[in-house]
């Protein structure tokens, strides 16, 4: 039977993952689709932004957001910092662009003339949004749903800095994988750490699937 200790860390990471993953497709899906009307100068800074934590180790943004959160930051007293609300905020800004990159090559994938057709017969944008843009570009949606999911389950600078390593609390996947290695439990960092190759494998064979699945 799994220990306590194994447990904790692995039902926060789900949890975590899980609320990430349904903000991520909140917002980042309806980013995608402004992003893809966009032109010029605006997308390209907007992809931009979007796609920085691509680039930024996680400890830098981590820290900025430990500002923005922390006691001295304009929303101190929601008292984020060292929360698991604060880990999802921070999770949602770093897996912003593991969500909106696959969703908008989804929707750019989808020929103009099938948008042009619907405003002929009379479908406003949200329609058009709704009925026509979603439903082609489902793969696309999942693809980015699994992918943000298995970012937030793996990271680790960005939550450390942002929720600490508290116990019951705070303490995810991967800083119990840590904590293990630093104690030279290593049966018990072989454990967790196998479950997040496994899933991680998973995820990107399912990636895959719905990728071929939508060039065919």
């Amino acid at each position: 039977m799994m220990s306590h200790t194994l447990w904790s860390p692995i039902w926060i990471s789900l949890q975590l993952a899980s609320i990430t993953t349904m903000v991520l497709l909140l917002i980042g899906v309806p980013l995608a689709w402004w992003i893809v009307h966009l032109r010029g100068l605006p997308r390209a800074m907007l992809e931009s932004i979007v796609a920085v934590p691509l680039v930024l180790p996680p400890t830098v943004l981590g820290f900025y957001l430990l500002l923005l959160l922390g006691p001295n930051g304009p929303v101190a007293p929601l008292g984020l910092v060292f929360s698991f609300p604060g880990l999802v905020i921070g999770s949602v800004f770093f897996s912003l662009p593991f969500m909106v990159r696959p969703v908008q090559s989804a929707f750019e994938a989808i020929a103009d003339n099938i948008f042009e057709t619907a405003a002929s017969l009379g479908a406003g944008p949200w329609q058009r949004f709704f009925h026509l843009a979603l439903p082609l570009a489902r793969n696309g949606i999942f693809s980015g749903a699994i992918l943000g999911f298995a970012h937030t389950l793996g990271e680790f600078g960005m939550v450390l800095m942002v929720g600490g390593n508290l116990p019951d609390r705070t303490r995810v996947l991967s800083i119990a994988i840590f904590d293990a290695v630093e104690r030279t439990e290593y049966g018990q960092a072989h454990v967790l750490s196998f479950g997040l190759v496994l899933f991680s494998f998973i995820a990107m064979v399912l990636v895959a699937a719905l990728n071929r699945r939508a060039e065919s």
